[in-house]
């Protein structure tokens, strides 16, 4: 009875140390470099304004990255223009590029000031921006990669005045 009482107690023990280390061993995926690529104005009227916001990811890891989610935060001069969380699944090839686009509809009721003075004023300089955020990798035991970048960018408004001139 002793015998079976001391092999559970180092089964168990073993057990415990193995689900401990595979909980720590995620797989180690080096962060990818992820850019603010083009941010285009394609709608504006008095309701709001529709924003396609173009994103360029690097992947310096050798092998492909399978992105599930992104999780983001967009900021232009200093203003949250755009958070949420996104389930657009793609693939960065190892040790190349790749981008998605997100698609953000904007209530100028709420922030109508400051995003107004911001869209006039990006068609004609650079308007600094923020980006943040996580993927979400389809690996097994993979963590989330974080990535956060800063810049300047100059907004597009060439869809929005091709429209108007129809």
């Amino acid at each position: 009875m002793m015998e079976i009482a001391r092999f559970r107690n180092i089964a168990l023990s073993t057990v415990a140390l193995l689900a401990a280390g595979c909980a720590s061993t995620g797989v180690i995926v080096e962060r990818p470099s992820v850019t603010l690529g083009n941010v285009a104005v394609t709608e504006a009227d008095l309701g709001g304004q529709t924003f396609v916001l173009d994103f360029d990811v690097v992947n310096p890891n050798p092998f492909p990255l399978p992105i599930r989610s992104i999780a983001y935060g967009v900021e232009l001069e200093g203003l949250l223009l755009a958070s949420g969380e996104t389930q657009s699944a793609f693939t960065v090839p190892a040790g190349g590029e790749s981008h998605f686009e997100i698609t953000v509809d904007v209530d100028l009721m709420r922030t109508a000031p400051q995003l107004v003075f911001i869209v006039r004023e990006g068609m004609y300089r650079d308007i600094p921006y923020a980006l943040e955020g996580r993927f979400a990798i389809d690996v097994p035991f993979a963590n989330p990669v974080t990535f956060r970048n800063e810049g300047s960018i100059r907004l597009n408004a060439h869809e929005l005045a091709a429209d108007r001139s129809d």
